[in-house]
């Protein structure tokens, strides 16, 4: 650390304590050479995640945007938001303990419809109906198909048949 009164290169630490937020330590330094006196701060470094979109794309990882896609698979449900929430805090663990800082959508959107899958059917299908980008009526029977044919199975609100 150069000291910006003389730009010597040592000095030694007087006082630290971390800041109110928790967000840094807050260093009281004294040169070495000069005597003089300054305040330096540490923080955590934080390197984004990126998601790697289907066409190659990347862009920084969002909560928000992870959140609201589940608030609009969920519309009109009962479904409560500390559920949903719980859900993205699931997920953050898999996208920080990642070394090379990137993840797939394919992967986010594969937990996260399994977690739906076990908390409310519809929103699982509405989930699915974004992320995998139906091109036919095929493939969206074929997850009704096997939705309806898993254990516990049925949707509500359809016949049974």
């Amino acid at each position: 650390m150069k000291c910006p009164q003389c730009a010597f290169e040592e000095d030694k630490v007087v006082d630290s304590r971390t800041t109110k937020e928790g967000e840094a330590i807050r260093r009281r330094r004294e040169c070495l050479k000069c005597g003089h006196r300054f305040t330096t701060y540490e923080y955590i470094e934080r390197v984004p995640t990126m998601v790697v979109k289907k066409d190659g794309r990347r862009e920084e990882y969002s909560r928000e945007k992870l959140l609201g896609g589940l608030l609009k698979a969920c519309e009109k449900r009962p479904i409560p938001l500390r559920k949903l929430e719980s859900i993205v805090d699931q997920a953050e663990p898999m996208l920080n303990e990642r070394e090379d800082r990137e993840i797939s959508t394919q992967e986010i959107g594969a937990f996260v419809m399994e977690r739906l899958r076990e908390l409310d059917q519809v929103a699982y299908v509405r989930f699915a109906s974004v992320y995998r980008r139906f091109d036919d009526i095929e493939a969206f029977q074929q997850v009704l198909k096997n939705l309806i044919q898993s254990p516990g199975g049925r949707l509500p609100g359809l016949p049974e048949g």
